[in-house]
């Protein structure tokens, strides 16, 4: 409204400033002196008018935009005085800087928050420029796990530390990885990863960086723990029962010694005492070999193999075993010409695994039913599942099926489905499970 004022009054003085020339031209014709004096002096001073009409809204907007270059926000324009068009003009600059303070106070605020988030984290965190290596942000964490004070420039980690410098700033960690640095005397073992973005036209590198020494030697000390309290209770629950069956025997043949007519040896005794020792030590001795086999997989051997014939491989297998327990058994590949690169042996042992657990869970079924298909999903994933109408696992116990030496089986090792998933970890997948009581149960692959 202000602005459609402003253009009519300035037209109003163009076009009196226009009658006065045209004025000034006809007074001239006719030589009239006073007509001419009288009209060159009235527009002489409606053309000044005019200018400082025109001078005073642009200096007012002049000023506006300097203040605005040199982001000074905080002048106040006087809205009270002066002509109406430049108030209007004032009303509008204030009602601008005041949304623009407004807005860098929003601004600094959740610099400020995201600022003090940052520094509570226990990861170490450093934004810097390539190109100068003037750090943007850095947080605590990273300064004390470096062991390093505050830095304004990365090229001092790098006269201070040379061997650190080089293994954080200077190698590109695009996935996470572990590695060791240097820090008091000792080395440290760190989580690193890092990423390049781009700030108008400088480049900026972030790096994250957590201390995970502390973490493992926690967790190999959890670790180790579970793991003797394990040994410690299948050992002792098979050294038991032979220590006692061997004194009782001892203690027969020593007074079958002493008094041969009266204690005499029991040849059958001796035979079934022995027979259950030799039992219980094999059975020792199958404990110890299945941990073992749960550390000895470490590397795999690729190769491109087609499902189908993983497929036919495990069904020649399976199939004879099943046909006499009279469960059926169906293989099924929904994507065709499926391939994986894969250790074959080892996901063949994977999948004998799963269906012999489906064997288990569905024998008592009325129609025991397994099927075994493989399909591609829509993210390029390959899935191998393996289902089974059985009785399905507990809820109570799913989030325990993965745990080394955990089983529900009264003859089961715990073994099974560890392997599994460290199998699967090794060909960097997954293993998932889905189970419904009385309904069945799937076991997902994740490729």
């Amino acid at each position: 409204m202000n602005y459609n004022s402003y253009i009519f009054r300035l037209f109003v003085r163009i076009l009196l400033i226009v009658v006065l020339v045209l004025g000034l031209v006809y007074a001239v014709y006719i030589k009239n002196t006073t007509f001419i004096t009288l009209t060159s002096f009235v527009l002489l001073y409606f053309s000044y008018t005019t200018y400082n009409f025109i001078k005073r809204r642009f200096k007012v907007m002049d000023d506006f935009f300097e203040a605005v270059k040199y982001r000074d926000f905080s002048r106040w324009f006087p809205e009270d005085r002066g002509p109406k068009d430049i108030r209007f003009l004032y009303t509008g600059f204030n009602e601008v800087n005041r949304t623009i303070k407004e807005i860098n106070s929003k601004n600094e605020a959740q610099y400020v928050y995201l600022q003090k988030i940052l520094e509570m984290v226990d990861i170490g965190i450093i934004a810097y420029n390539l190109d100068t290596g003037d750090v943007l942000w850095s947080n605590d964490s990273f300064r004390e796990t470096l062991d390093v004070p505050t830095f304004k420039n990365i090229r001092f980690v790098e006269s201070r530390k040379p061997d650190v410098y080089d293994a954080v700033f200077e190698t590109y960690h695009r996935e996470p990885n572990s590695i060791a640095i240097a820090v008091q005397n000792e080395k440290i073992k760190v989580l690193i990863s890092d990423t390049v973005f781009q700030v108008k036209d400088d480049p900026f590198k972030l790096i994250v960086l957590q201390n995970i020494d502390d973490t493992l030697t926690k967790n190999e000390s959890e670790a180790w723990k579970k793991l003797l309290s394990v040994m410690t209770h299948e050992i002792m629950n098979s050294i038991a029962p032979i220590s006692s069956l061997a004194d009782t025997l001892q203690s027969h043949t020593q007074r079958s010694l002493d008094n041969p007519k009266e204690h005499p040896i029991e040849i059958e005794d001796i035979h079934a005492g022995i027979q259950t020792i030799k039992s219980r030590s094999e059975g020792l001795l199958k404990f110890a070999k299945t941990y073992r086999s749960l550390h000895k997989i470490t590397h795999l051997n690729l190769e491109k193999k087609k499902i189908a014939s993983l497929f036919d491989t495990i069904r020649l297998l399976m199939q004879p075993s099943l046909d006499t327990k009279n469960i059926s058994i169906d293989f099924k590949i929904m994507t065709p010409k499926l391939e994986l690169d894969i250790d074959s042996y080892l996901i063949e042992q994977v999948l004998i695994n799963l269906i012999l657990n489906a064997v288990d869970a569905c024998k008592h079924q009325s129609n025991p039913e397994i099927r075994v298909i493989a399909e591609q999903k829509p993210n390029r994933n390959i899935v191998l599942k393996v289902f089974d109408n059985g009785s399905g696992i507990p809820q109570d116990i799913m989030e325990s099926i993965f745990i080394p030496f955990f089983t529900s089986k009264t003859t089961g090792s715990g073994i099974g489905l560890s392997l599994c998933k460290q199998i699967m970890l090794l060909h960097k997948g997954k293993i998932l499970v889905n189970s419904k009581e009385g309904e069945g149960t799937v076991f997902s692959l994740v490729f």
